[in-house]
């Protein structure tokens, strides 16, 4: 599952990423632990241009009483095993609670990462996930549901995460599932609500790990109320490609409100500053 994730880019840098502005940027709080029941930035299908903020945890229209489902799974009840080459139906059309919104209620759930633990242990040995390269933001493919308190007819906006069997890099985690996440040059046709359901079935595949890293981070983060961008410094080795270390100064400076033009800048300074060998000194 994909329990907790991350959203501590700068407001321009995501507006800018997803070509869309935010609805209403006064109440947008970037996270390094975006937990269920919160509040997070979505794009929802039919109004690609606008980025929202929806309840992560979505209760069906239909439900009698307020639900907090977090995620849906691509296969639905099929793949027990979660085996990453799965290759059969895609269950989650038949599934009560996400038939109607996979088909026309799709959403890009916008994150600079995410969290997963191994499948025992959970978020008491946590990794954080993230892209390794200066465009830190990517999408991950998300349904959406509205739903009215019968008792306050409150209108309540929730969003839930598709997941996938998991790939390599979550394997080496020791995590069985992964989220859907959408591969840019597909994010707006992602909501397009035109999309035929054996087209949608055709990217329900574990993403590329190739473009990303991993990193143990503080089981700290287990706790909802934890907000400080300490808890995503690594504890211990990375996996992934070599390309960890960019990734990790592009996530210290964000933390300090800073954006990947000026990681790119602070490099390209250290390397004009660092001082050139000195040819007359003796070596032995």
């Amino acid at each position: 599952m994909c329990g907790r994730y991350t959203t501590v880019s700068r407001i321009e840098e995501v507006e800018s990423r997803f070509a869309a502005r935010f609805e209403k940027p006064g109440l947008f709080l970037s996270s390094p632990n975006v937990a269920p029941g919160e509040s997070a930035p979505v794009i929802l299908s039919g109004r690609p241009e606008v980025i929202q903020l929806l309840r992560f945890g979505l209760t069906p229209f239909w439900a009698q009483k307020r639900m907090l489902l977090i995620n849906a799974r691509a296969e639905g009840d099929h793949n027990p095993d979660n085996d990453p080459l799965y290759a059969g139906a895609a269950g989650i059309f038949q599934k009560p609670s996400f038939r109607k919104p996979i088909r026309t209620q799709r959403c890009l759930v916008l994150a600079d990462g995410f969290i997963e633990g191994p499948e025992k242990e959970k978020l008491s040995k946590p990794y954080l996930v993230r892209r390794a390269s200066d465009d830190a933001l990517f999408a991950m493919a998300g349904i959406w549901d509205h739903w009215t308190d019968p008792v306050t007819g409150e209108i309540l906006h929730g969003f839930s995460i598709i997941t996938t069997a998991a790939n390599d890099l979550l394997l080496q985690i020791g995590h069985h599932r992964a989220p859907l996440i959408v591969p840019r040059e597909l994010e707006r046709e992602w909501l397009d609500e035109r999309i035929p359901t054996e087209v949608l079935s055709e990217w329900f595949k574990p993403f590329d790990g190739s473009a990303f890293v991993a990193w143990p981070i503080s089981p700290e983060i287990k706790k909802p109320g934890q907000k400080s961008m300490e808890l995503l410094s690594p504890v211990g080795a990375a996996l992934g490609e070599s390309k960890t270390f960019i990734a990790r100064e592009q996530l210290e400076l964000q933390g300090m409100g800073h954006s990947s033009a000026r990681v790119r800048r602070r490099r390209q300074d250290d390397e004009i500053s660092r001082p050139a060998p000195d040819s007359t000194s003796e070596k032995g």
